[in-house]
């Protein structure tokens, strides 16, 4: 059950009461695959490559009905028809609950959905196609018994993606095998609901799972068992993310209030920052400057830090009216941030400018829980929420553009 039970106070708060590229196309050690020779220690970091170039998803070539191209040829001057984009939405059977694009492919995207809000029942792991005439489509679609919290992308191999499930595991799951294949490994070691993942984006072979019985665990590839467990804070981990230049850094935030930085050749965290007042539900480094991080709290506020001088914010983003449940820093714009909440809305914020709110989006019906932003297509969003909706636009566009 999702520790965060909201009250509505009479304050409007919403409380809780509770706690990138080796494309291999199968990585299933099981069916006799390669995997990097394990290793006893954590090996030292690799450099990456850069990120494919960027481009652009032409999600607004509509085809022209016939009969307008007839009557614009016998009226030269009547007024051109207004082409709008079309942007798509899916519809899952369950509440989503996160969503993100593949690192490899810019029209794919997978999201985690759960039954029930997330209280008790199924989940759902869908890959979905973005395609040029708008619509989206199912790739493929992974039942599991209890609810998936989230989902993330291996970053060295383009068919695999990782789950966090609701009942303690972490499940990995290769789009190159049939689904009775699938998942190809179960990762059974938090004794609490998995609540977050993150993929080394610098290694390319380690991932991060955050857990509500308030720890982290280090994985790689080749390892059945946990590398380590990283154990301090003293409630529910919600969100556990690499530092995008350093490969053995990552930040963690928390319920008891906290953000850590950790660097996983030390005993212990490096850093605690008393971020919040509220439970913290999420935290991301700045792609540009690996010194910048941000966070997004139960208080409604958006806080973005230096970690070299952390005794007050850099910034403090107001806007949203409950509690700010994700944040993600743009890998395309340094001090853009798009973040989700409890309100119903997606915004998009730049820390560095004096009118930091820079768009505004109402499209869900029902909380907003995940949001993304493509590494391969600049200004393009997709977000989901508990209407059981995902939406892929371009910044600047209505979601709901029909």
């Amino acid at each position: 059950m999702d520790p965060q039970l909201w009250a509505y106070g009479q304050s409007g708060m919403l409380v809780s009461d509770c706690c990138y590229p080796c494309k291999q196309t199968n990585i299933s050690t099981d069916l006799g695959l390669s995997f990097p020779q394990p290793v006893q220690e954590y090996p030292d970091p690799q450099p990456g490559s850069d990120l494919p170039s960027n481009q652009t998803i032409p999600i607004d070539n509509q085809k022209r009905d016939p009969k307008e191209k007839e009557s614009e040829a016998a009226n030269p001057n009547s007024p051109k028809p207004q082409k709008t984009k079309k942007m798509p939405v899916f519809k899952t059977p369950f509440n989503g609950y996160a969503v993100k694009f593949s690192p490899f492919y810019e029209s794919r995207l997978a999201v985690a959905t759960a039954q029930n809000f997330g209280i008790l029942g199924n989940g759902r792991l869908h890959v979905l196609e973005l395609s040029p005439a708008g619509p989206i489509s199912e790739f493929a679609s992974f039942d599991t018994a209890d609810g998936v919290y989230d989902v993330t992308w291996s970053e060295s191999h383009e068919s695999l993606l990782i789950a966090a499930v609701a009942d303690g595991s972490v499940k990995l799951y290769d789009l190159a095998l049939p689904p009775a294949s699938n998942p190809v490994r179960s990762l059974q070691e938090h004794s609490r609901e998995v609540h977050s993942l993150d993929f080394n984006p610098v290694r390319r072979d380690s991932f991060l799972s955050s857990s509500w019985d308030d720890t982290i665990k280090l994985w790689t590839l080749d390892r059945p068992t946990s590398v380590r467990t990283f154990k301090e804070h003293a409630y529910c981990v919600y969100s556990s993310v690499w530092n995008p230049r350093h490969a053995d850094v990552f930040a963690s935030a928390s319920g008891d209030c906290t953000i850590r930085v950790w660097d996983v050749r030390e005993p212990g965290s490096t850093m605690i920052l008393p971020a919040h007042e509220f439970e913290i539900l999420a935290c991301d480094w700045n792609k540009y400057d690996d010194c910048v991080l941000v966070s997004a709290s139960v208080d409604k506020s958006i806080k973005v830090w230096d970690v070299r001088n952390f005794r007050i914010p850099v910034s403090v983003l107001n806007g949203h009216s409950y509690a700010v449940r994700k944040v993600k820093f743009s890998p395309h714009r340094r001090g853009a941030i798009a973040s989700c909440s409890y309100d119903m809305t997606v915004c998009l914020w730049d820390y560095m400018v004096e009118d930091a709110l820079i768009g505004r989006y109402d499209h869900h019906t029902e909380f907003a829980v995940g949001v993304d932003m493509s590494v391969l297509v600049e200004g393009l969003l997709a977000s989901t929420g508990w209407d059981e909706l995902v939406y892929v636009w371009q910044h600047g566009t209505d979601p709901r553009a029909p």
